[in-house]
Formats: structure tokens, sequence, C-alpha cells
């Protein structure tokens, strides 16, 4: 087959190989979703809050500005609620 065969109008190969990159990539993402508990489990034996460095990297994909304002609403909150 080449990529100007077509069923129905969709260019078969074009569509395998769109399928099968998707395919890849998801056996791909798989893997490091292991690679990373794995990862996690080492964490959690070498002593450290596996639940801590989940929140530690949450924040830091955030913008300085939201972790700021976040802190800042959790504090008022604490206040309000005499923690």
């Amino acid at each position: 087959m080449t990529d100007t065969h077509t069923t129905g109008g969709i260019a078969a190969d074009r569509l395998r190989s769109i399928v099968e990159r998707v395919e890849r990539l998801e056996e791909e993402r798989k893997a490091l979703g292991s690679d990373i508990r794995d990862i996690f489990t080492e964490a959690k034996s070498a002593g450290f809050d596996v639940k801590v460095i989940k929140e530690i990297i949450k924040i830091r994909k955030q913008e300085p500005a939201e972790v700021e304002e976040q802190e800042q609403l959790l504090d008022i909150y604490r206040r309000a609620l005499g923690v």
C-alpha cells in the first residue's frame, strides 16, 4: 500500500502511521509511569514522604505568583480556623 491508497476517502497508510505513533507513545508513557513509581518507592524507602514530594512537584510547576496567592489564602484560612 502507498500513502495514495484510500478507502472511503481516507489515506490508509497515513491513518495507520498516526495510530501506530500514538500507540507507541502510549507504551512509552506506560513505561515512564512505571519508572516514576519506582522513583517514589525509592524515595519512600529512603525515608521521604512521597505525598509531600508530589506536592512539591505540583508547586514547582506553578507560577510563583500563583504559589504566593495560595500560600496567603492557606494562611488566612488557618488563622480563621485557629489551626
